[in-house]
């Protein structure tokens, strides 16, 4: 819950104020280095000769520049030993904080002439620190400051990897992405690079935007002023309005000689640069900051407080004596602009500032992609709602086991909807004798779960509807049908639902649309038929959700010894925040291993280093290959090229797993066996992830809804039962109701020998402990001379098994389906009788994720 907030406040804040932040990351990098450049393009202006004599003393300077701009001096900026023209300012004309500036050479007092780009870069700083918008531009960039320090913290812990030790996850950027995942490691690796000086920048700024937070500092780093002095800064005027004025008070009198003559005594043969400020009138104190050769930095100045008419020094504060706090504290501004780092850490501040419209310019690019994707969620579901009576609407009747094919009903219904048509959506499981006889038009999305079967929800609707003797004359449907071609009875149910259908007199529309594992090509006929169907003009072409990027944590292996094939508990996370129910599954794209790649290429004579298009982008023929199926007759492909050889094979199909944890763990958990073929080699997806796929490793993957198998609304019990790497979607169900305070749990779980596949025991063992886990019943098969299997064990608990189901409990099945998940349902049959376990899949207390 804190991870989505704080992600919520970081991208809703960042497209506010990331457009200000950028301008003063720009404009902040320009004046940084506004000396260097005003020198080099007024190098006739702002460069002098250096003379042995030296610059000359401030009273005859003042004299010379006085006398030439029939002006007084304000204040003096000398620079003794790089042949600088000397900064001078005049008198401020009432109600200005400063006077005219001009520049001369200190060493003649000749005043020169006028500085090209000196207006460019003033308004380079308005607009860094106002906005040149005055104090509502100053509330503005302090309000952006603040939110720059958010951005830092939240960005750390939106993005602080498992393997926080590995500082390639951290500072590593990776080429090869594309798309919003690109764009993601943009902003989240750069912003790694960028994050001190980011801090830096906005804890340092602050001291110029708010008045609070500078006498925080002063008080928090200052050191304490000797007994009787006045603390800097009071009695002067505020630091954005002139000086304050007594009317009253005498003119101004000037003892230069003076006050020269103690900053030689206090500065020595050491001086290399001097700042004078005066006072507006008689009676107050002047400044004098001077710097020594070899400081620190350009702002690690001393300072006398003088009596400007004697030149009497009435405090003098070295920087050297400072303690390293008040150090810090004058050295706010050198910090600021990297100068305390000297000129590598300038030039690394302004390349820091620079990056700063990079991170508004991807964090809105992630925005637009999320909100395009919210509007297709929306132009799915949450848009299309019942609409007219039942005879003017479009019925839209689907059965899904895992999801999909509600997705494509919801995605139907905007299709008409878009087009103008009223419609219903509705399971059809709600449909009946009245539903279908006031429909006119109707659209069925329905799948076919295992071996022809209807999916459970659907298992009543079989029963109750296919085959009474309703007539149907009056409707015209078209059907979608979802499925798989591996096994025999493809597209069953749907076959049998389209018979019934016709034998009751109904009219199809056009074609059923048979879909083999979501083939694009399928769903794009589906959808132009719909097109021609409503006279509409056609739409955008249904978009499956995009792979994005997963780095594989680590990989534990869970049943060391055993007989049967290794297990292993795989962590994945994603490069963008990812949420999930219990109960959802994931999409993952394998790889063939480079073994696999090379033994492929033997004897094709390639080279697979040989540049090739895939997907519009350039790889080496390898990275290609191994991305496809590759048939294990190469006779037909001898001969072709490398792009010619890439485009005729064709791309791996995604796998899909159960998810094994919930997403406040921080990591997506699989539990994944690894399948070895009788020849010895790994199976694609397992060998992928559990042997190919190095730590670290960048893995494709996107999340699917698995409505079907979320937790049940409300406080009820709830039975779960599964065998082998089945646990992984059990478990996640159960971190769920645990992390929810629900007890009331039962795990009935199969596998060979307890000794080695007990898989998660220590676990599972722990929760029973802790009476999260109220019953744990465990059958293992191999460690007698008779098998037991999880179907066996819950029928030698029948009774308990009855008393659970009568107090309102659910039941969740996963694992595999042939074997486990028919000997379950057999025993529940047998436990419950057919019409009551019926009944239990028609109000969802029966739910089952089996493969």
């Amino acid at each position: 819950m804190v991870k989505k907030t704080l992600f919520q406040l970081h991208w809703f804040f960042g497209i506010t104020a990331g457009l200000v932040l950028a301008l003063m990351g720009i404009t902040g990098a320009i004046w940084s280095f506004q000396e260097e450049l005003l020198r080099a393009f007024n190098a006739e202006v702002l460069k002098v000769e250096v003379r042995q004599e030296g610059v000359l003393p401030p009273a005859e300077l003042v004299r010379r520049v006085e006398a030439a701009q029939g002006d007084q001096v304000s204040m003096l900026w000398v620079d003794t030993r790089e042949g600088n023209a000397a900064r001078i300012f005049f008198t401020p004309a009432p109600g200005e904080r400063r006077g005219a500036l001009r520049y001369a050479d200190p060493y003649t007092g000749e005043l020169k002439g006028e500085v090209a780009g000196l207006g460019f870069f003033n308004l380079m700083l308005n607009l860094h620190r106002f906005l040149a918008m005055g104090d509502t531009g100053r509330q503005i960039t302090g309000a952006c400051t603040l939110m720059l320090i958010f951005f830092c913290l939240s960005g750390l812990y939106l993005r602080w990897p498992r393997k926080a030790r590995n500082w390639r996850t951290w500072l590593t950027l990776d080429w090869a992405k594309k798309g919003r995942a690109f764009n993601w490691d943009l902003h989240a690796v750069f912003g790694t690079w960028c994050l001190l000086f980011y801090l830096l920048f906005a804890l340092t700024g602050l001291f110029w935007s708010y008045e609070w937070y500078r006498e925080g500092l002063n008080r928090l780093l200052a050191d304490q002023p000797a007994a009787g002095e006045q603390k800097r800064g009071e009695g002067r005027g505020g630091r954005h309005g002139p000086p304050k004025v007594d009317k009253n008070a005498p003119p101004r009198v000037v003892d230069y000689d003076a006050i020269w003559a103690n900053l030689k005594a206090a500065a020595g043969p050491d001086l290399a640069t001097y700042n004078l400020r005066l006072p507006p009138v008689g009676g107050q104190p002047a400044t004098l900051f001077y710097l020594l050769q070899g400081a620190e930095h350009e702002r690690a100045f001393n300072t006398l407080t003088l009596d400007p008419a004697s030149g009497q020094v009435k405090r003098h504060e070295r920087y050297a004596d400072k303690s390293f706090k008040a150090q810090l504290l004058q050295s706010v501004y050198a910090l600021h602009v990297g100068e305390y780092f000297g000129l590598p850490g300038r030039i690394i501040v302004t390349l820091a500032s620079l990056t700063m419209p990079l991170f508004f310019v991807t964090g809105w690019l992630l925005y637009l992609d999320r909100r395009r994707k919210k509007r297709q969620v929306r132009a799915a579901r949450g848009a299309v709602g019942d609409q007219g009576n039942a005879g003017d609407s479009w019925l839209i009747g689907f059965a899904s086991q895992s999801g999909f094919a509600e997705q494509l009903a919801w995605q139907s219904a905007g299709q008409l909807q878009a087009a103008g048509l009223p419609v219903q959506v509705r399971p059809l499981a709600e449909l009946g004798e009245a539903q279908l006889r006031n429909a006119n038009r109707a659209l069925f999305v329905v799948s076919t779960f295992g071996d022809g079967e209807a999916p459970d929800s659907a298992r009543g609707f079989e029963r109750k509807v296919l085959g009474q003797p309703w007539a149907l004359e009056h409707l015209d449907y078209a059907l979608l049908a979802l499925g798989d071609r591996q096994y025999p009875h493809f597209c069953g149910f749907a076959r049998r639902l389209q018979a019934w259908l016709g034998e009751r007199g109904a009219t199809c529309a056009f074609s059923p649309v048979e879909v083999d594992n979501a083939d694009p090509a399928a769903l794009a006929l589906w959808q132009q038929e719909l097109t021609q169907l409503t006279g509409a003009r056609p739409v955008a072409a249904w978009q499956a959700p995009s792979f994005g990027n997963w780095h594989l944590l680590r990989r534990e292996l869970l049943n060391p010894g055993s007989q049967g094939a290794p297990v292993y508990l795989l962590g994945l996370q994603a490069q963008m925040p990812a949420t999930w129910e219990a109960g959802d599954l994931i999409e993952i794209l394998p790889r063939n291993g480079q073994l696999r790649v090379d033994a492929f290429l033997a004897g094709l004579g390639l080279d697979p280093h040989c540049p090739v298009l895939l997907d519009g982008l350039q790889e080496n023929l390898a990275q290609a290959l191994a991305s496809r199926q590759l048939p294990v007759g190469r006779e037909h492909l001898v001969g072709l090229h490398a792009q010619a050889l890439v485009d005729a094979l064709i791309p791996l199909a995604a796998r899909e797993y159960s998810i094994a944890s919930i997403a406040s763990d921080g990591a997506l958990e699989l539990i994944v066996r690894q399948e070895r073929h009788a020849d010895g080699s790994l199976g694609l997806g397992s060998g992928w992830l559990t042997e190919y796929l190095p730590l670290d490793g960048s893995v494709s993957a996107r999340l699917r809804r698995n409505s079907g198998f979320h937790l049940p609304g409300g406080s009820v019990p709830l039975v779960l039962i599964g065998n082998g790497t089945g646990l992984a979607g059990l478990r996640s169900l159960l971190k769920a109701r645990i992390a929810a305070g629900e007890q009331r749990n039962w795990l009935l779980f199969g596998e060979r020998n307890r000794a080695h596949d007990l898989l998660c025991g220590e676990e599972l063992q722990g929760w029973v402990a802790s009476g999260d886990l109220q019953r744990l019943d465990l059958a293992f098969s191999r460690d007698q001379a008779e098998k037991i299997y999880v179907q066996d064990v819950l029928l030698q608990q029948a009774a308990e098994f009855k008393r659970w189901v009568d107090e309102g409990a659910c039941v969740y099945v996963c694992g595999s389906l042939h074997g486990m998940a028919a000997g379950v349902d057999a025993a529940l049959q047998g436990m419950l009788g057919e019409v009551r376990v019926q009944q239990l899949i028609e109000d969802g207390r029966y739910r089952r994720d089996v493969y």
